[in-house]
């Protein structure tokens, strides 16, 4: 049963519409708990960027723990970099493409590699991060510095939760052996899917 509850939850990642990425129906945040809010919902209903958080918590879950955090922190402070990079602006091409390729080959990885070395998984990390940072400062371009700086708390805080609690079902699920070819199937499919309607769209 509880593996049928994950894959019904797998079958969420599938490419579908995500609200154009905007918990707030695209207003701009003017609050501090605006801005909190959408920093937090904005992983969440931007569904290649969840793809890409709950993959990259199960590839981080193959290393060594310290690893696996100083990986997952490389994608978190890459992210504020992507975040600051678009609104200095400063492009980084075709960013909705590169987030839904960044899905694809964590997918990849998880189905072809047993283990991705620390080092590689690091800088892997670092490039999504900063293309899926500059993707989530659409939602604040323009807003004034309190709501931005929330903004920026809120994704911070999701992101390392979101990958931190797919690690840690990974580590859990390790012996079954399941859930990394479940994951890397479905973000492989999700990714593909993600990157057509980046390139069509």
């Amino acid at each position: 049963m509880r593996r049928h509850s994950f894959a019904l939850g797998l079958l969420a990642l599938l490419p579908l519409p995500a609200a154009a990425h905007h918990p707030m129906d695209g207003a701009m945040p003017e609050t501090l708990w605006q801005g909190f809010a959408s920093g937090i919902g904005h992983p969440v209903i931007g569904l290649d960027h969840l793809a890409f958080l709950l993959a990259a918590g199960v590839l981080a879950a193959a290393l060594p723990r310290g690893d696996a955090f100083r990986a997952m922190a490389g994608f978190l402070i890459a992210s504020m970099a992507g975040v600051a990079l678009h609104l200095a602006g400063i492009g980084l091409g075709a960013t909705e493409a590169l987030v839904a390729a960044s899905v694809l080959m964590a997918g990849v990885a998880l189905l072809v590699a047993k283990r991705v070395s620390a080092p590689a998984l690091l800088v892997g990390f670092a490039l999504a991060g900063l293309f899926h940072g500059h993707a989530f400062a659409e939602a604040v371009i323009g807003a004034e510095a309190t709501p931005i700086l929330a903004y920026l708390a809120g994704l911070t805080v999701i992101q390392g939760g979101l990958m931190l609690g797919a690690m840690a079902l990974a580590q859990q699920a390790a012996s079954a052996g399941w859930l990394r070819p479940a994951m890397g199937a479905v973000a492989s499919f999700a990714g593909v899917g993600f990157l057509v309607v980046a390139l069509v769209g």
